[in-house]
C-alpha cells in the first residue's frame, strides 16, 4: 500500500484518539466535565477533531499533489506512453483528466510527426525532380534560359552561355538587361513576361552576333505561372538555325546543279536522235557522227548518275567496302594505261616516277583506281596540249605514309577557289570554258580517301603554273 494511502487511514485515527484525550483532561481541569452532559462534551469533541482533520486532509493532498506533478512532469519530460495511476482520493478525477491530455497529445504528436515524414517524403520527391529538370535542361543542345517575374535570371544552360556569351555560374537572380547585352533578345523576354498571359507561346525567329557572324535562331518564348492566372516567369529556348539554313540552302543548290548537269547531256541526245528521226543524217558518216555524239552523252550521263549514287551511299555510310592489301604501283599504272590515249590526243607527255611495287595499303581496289583514274581525267582536262603530268608516288617509312600525287602544268586554280574545289558541284569560274565537267569527280575522289579509307587529301595550285592532285594513306 502506498505511503500517502497510510497516512489517510491512520492519521485522522491518531488525531482522534488524542483529541478525545485532550478534551477530557480540559473539561476536568476546567470543571465543565460535571456540570455539563455527555452530548455538549462530545459535541466539543467532534468539533475539534473536525477541524484537526481537515488540516491533516489539507497537509496530505497539497503533498500528494506534489508527488502528482513531479511523476507527470517526469512522464511528459521523458516522451513516454505512460500514463499515472489513479489513486483512491479526490485527486482521482485530476489524475484521469490529466491521462485524457497525455493521450489526446499523444495523439497529436504522433499525427504530427506522420505530416513531417509525408513532408520530407514530398521534399525529397521534389528535390530529386528539380535536380532530374536541370539535368535534363544542362543536358540539351539548345539554349535554355528561364527568368522570373522580376525578370531576373533563375537558370542559363551552358549551351545559352555560349550563345549569349555569358557566364553561367555567376548570373542567378539577376536582371536580364545587366547581363544580356541584346537589347531585343532582352525586350522579347520582357514583353512576353508582362502580357500577363498564362501558358502563352510565341515563336520568333531572331539574329544573334557570335565571333564576328551572325546566326540565325529559332526563339521560343513561353510564359509560366505558378498557380496564379498571371504569367510568373519566362522560359526561352534558342534553337540554332543558321547550319540548317545552310544545309536547305545546300540542298537546294544541290537539285538545281544535278537538274543542270542532267538536262546538258539530255539536251543533246534528244537533238541528234531527232535530228537522226528527221533524216538529216542523209550518209552514213554523218549518221555514225550522230550516233557516237549519243553515245558520249550517254556516258557522260552514265558517269554523272554514278558519281551522284556513289557520293551518296559514302555519306550516308551505306557503301560495302572491300579492303585488301594492295600494291598502289600496280594500281596507278593501270590508271595511266587507260588515261593515256586521252594523253596523246593532245599531246600530253605522261612522266612516272614510282616506288617500287612492294610497298603496299590495306583498301578497296575499285575505289581507289576512280580515285587515281578522277585526278589523272582532271589533269588531262586542264593541261593545255604540248604540257606534261607528272604521276609520283612515295613511302615516308618512319610516319608509315604512302603518298600517290599527279602534277600537271595546267591553268591552276585561283588562292580564293581553292577551298571550295572538294565540294559538289563546283567548278572553277575562271576555267569552265577549258573544259566540260559536272564538279563531282574531286568531291568522290575526297570522299573516297578521307571517309573510307581515313586518308590525307593534297591538294596545291598557282594559277599559270599547274596543280598538285593526289592523298595519302597508311601503309599496311
Amino acid at each position: 500500500m502506498r505511503i500517502d494511502r497510510c497516512l489517510e487511514i491512520l492519521v485522522p485515527g491518531c488525531v482522534l484518539a488524542g483529541a478525545l484525550f485532550i478534551v477530557t483532561d480540559a473539561a476536568k481541569a476546567l470543571g465543565v466535565i460535571q456540570s455539563a452532559s455527555t452530548l455538549t462534551i462530545t459535541g466539543v469533541a467532534l468539533l475539534l477533531i473536525g477541524a484537526t482533520s481537515g488540516l491533516m486532509n489539507y497537509v496530505i493532498t497539497r503533498r500528494n499533489s506534489r508527488l502528482l506533478a513531479t511523476e507527470a512532469a517526469q512522464v511528459i519530460s521523458a516522451g513516454k506512453a505512460k500514463f499515472l495511476e489513479v489513486p483512491d482520493s479526490a485527486l482521482g478525477p485530476l489524475v484521469v483528466a490529466m491521462n485524457d491530455c497525455f493521450l489526446a497529445t499523444e495523439k497529436s504528436v504522433q499525427h504530427a510527426m506522420a505530416q513531417v515524414k509525408e513532408l520530407e517524403i514530398q521534399l525529397k520527391v521534389a528535390t530529386s525532380q528539380r535536380q532530374q529538370a536541370r539535368a535534363i535542361i544542362y543536358s540539351i543542345n539548345d539554349a535554355v534560359l528561364v527568368t522570373d517575374s522580376f525578370d531576373e535570371i533563375l537558370l542559363a544552360n551552358d549551351a545559352a552561355g555560349k550563345v549569349l556569351g555569358l557566364d553561367t555560374a555567376d548570373i542567378q537572380r539577376k536582371p536580364i538587361d545587366q547581363v544580356i547585352s541584346d537589347p531585343t533578345f532582352v525586350s522579347l523576354i520582357r514583353d512576353m513576361r508582362a502580357s500577363k498571359s498564362r501558358n502563352e507561346r510565341r515563336v520568333v525567329e531572331h539574329r544573334i552576333r557570335r565571333n564576328g557572324k551572325d546566326g540565325v535562331f529559332k526563339l521560343t518564348l513561353s510564359a509560366i505561372s505558378e498557380g496564379g492566372a498571371e504569367s510568373s516567369g519566362v522560359v526561352a529556348v534558342m534553337h540554332d538555325m543558321t547550319r540548317e539554313n545552310e544545309i536547305a540552302r545546300m540542298k537546294n543548290d544541290f537539285v538545281s546543279s544535278v537538274s543542270h548537269e542532267l538536262r546538258t547531256p539530255l539536251s543533246s541526245i534528244r537533238a541528234y536522235v531527232e535530228m537522226l528521226v528527221d533524216g538529216e543524217a542523209q550518209d552514213e558518216k554523218t549518221a555514225k557522227e550522230f550516233y557516237d555524239i549519243i553515245l558520249g552523252e550517254a556516258n557522260r550521263l552514265g558517269r554523272l548518275i554514278d558519281n551522284i549514287l556513289n557520293i551518296s551511299r559514302i555519306e550516308s555510310g551505306l557503301v560495302e567496302i572491300k579492303r585488301q592489301p594492295l600494291s598502289v604501283l600496280v594500281l596507278v599504272k593501270e590508271a595511266i594505261e587507260v588515261i593515256a590515249p586521252q594523253a596523246k590526243l593532245k599531246n600530253i607527255r605522261l612522266e612516272e616516277h614510282l616506288e617500287p611495287s612492294f610497298y603496299q595499303t590495306n583498301a578497296d581496289k575499285d575505289m581507289l583506281y576512280q580515285s587515281v583514274l578522277n585526278l589523272l581525267s582532271n589533269a588531262v582536262k586542264y593541261t593545255p596540249e604540248g604540257g606534261t603530268i607528272t604521276v609520283r608516288t612515295g613511302v615516308d617509312e618512319e610516319n608509315r605514309k604512302l603518298s600517290v600525287r599527279v602534277i600537271d602544268t595546267g591553268v591552276g586554280i585561283p588562292p580564293k577557289d581553292l577551298p571550295f574545289v572538294f565540294d559538289k558541284f563546283f567548278r572553277v569560274e575562271a576555267n569552265k570554258n577549258v573544259a566540260k565537267g559536272t564538279g563531282l569527280g574531286l568531291s568522290l575522289v575526297k570522299n573516297i580517301i578521307e571517309t573510307v579509307h581515313g586518308g590525307k587529301i593534297i591538294c596545291e595550285s598557282k594559277v599559270g603554273r599547274g596543280s598538285c592532285f593526289g592523298f595519302e594513306l597508311d601503309l599496311c
